[in-house]
């Protein structure tokens, strides 16, 4: 099957884990329209009973970034460039508000707006060998999709502006000691690991683990005054909870938790 002719990305529910896979391997995974599209409709559908999402991407790249063949080949570039933009950006947010966690497997090379897109995952799991380079500059362009606040928050802005104005590259050994990934695995382990892992966090209060992540995300940005007032906020609402509830009912009669049934 050719490329045009099968879906860019593909989707499987597997139990309580919806599966989003991208299949471009023979373009190097290249963002353009139609993969940005098909990676929103994957998020979009998620079956509402699935609780937890994992994003993987076939081929020996995780991404490499814009579809820069389309660029040099559109008559307008400024205005498909930013049309593609706004559509990647579109796939950003429906990661990072996704109702349930998302659990990431990356490899190979990630560059440009990919590294936007693995920083709104929620855990990234990534392969010993990965690049993650930012790689605007070589086509002198700034960056999108995140990119820019996913590195500044992980990197600080002194290194994020080294790596961007030297065209530089991460190891998968700096971006986990950064905090831009969150564990490293062998090149053949990262799509077994990163499944198992996701059919784990799918097991556990994702609801709780919702209100964390938003906690976690706001934490830079707020006083600590305003952060306490919101971790009370949500603490009470995870103990009303049915998972609430159920985890507090299990520890009391020393059982493990039934998280799944918790509904």
């Amino acid at each position: 099957m050719t490329s045009a002719a099968r879906p860019a990305v593909t989707t499987t529910a597997d139990g309580d884990v919806w599966r989003i896979t991208i299949d471009r391997p023979e373009t190097g995974n290249a963002i353009d329209p139609e993969l940005a599209d098909g990676l929103l409709a994957a998020f979009e559908g998620r079956p509402e009973a699935t609780r937890t999402v994992l994003l993987l991407a076939n081929g020996p790249r995780f991404s490499v970034g814009g579809n820069v063949r389309l660029f040099a080949e559109s008559a307008d570039p400024g205005r498909f460039v930013g049309d593609l933009a706004h559509a990647w950006h579109r796939v950003v947010r429906a990661v990072l508000y996704c109702p349930v966690p998302v659990v990431a497997g990356i490899q190979g090379a990630v560059a440009g707006a990919a590294v936007g897109l693995i920083g709104a995952c929620d855990i990234v799991v990534c392969a010993r060998s990965t690049k993650i380079r930012p790689a605007y500059g070589t086509i002198g362009l700034s960056p999108d999709g995140g990119t820019s606040w996913a590195l500044t928050r992980a990197l600080g802005a002194p290194r994020t502006l080294d790596l961007c104005l030297t065209n530089g590259s991460l190891t998968a050994a700096e971006a986990h000691a950064a905090g831009l990934v969150a564990r490293l695995v062998e090149d053949d382990e990262v799509h077994a690991t990163t499944t198992a892992l996701a059919q784990q966090v799918a097991a556990g209060p994702v609801r709780a683990m919702v209100r964390t992540r938003s906690l976690v995300r706001q934490a830079a940005i707020r006083t600590l005054e305003q952060q306490l007032d919101e971790e009370a906020q949500l603490i009470a609402e995870s103990a009303a909870d049915p998972e609430g509830r159920e985890g507090v009912r299990a520890f009391v009669e020393k059982r493990t938790p039934d998280f799944r049934g918790a509904s």
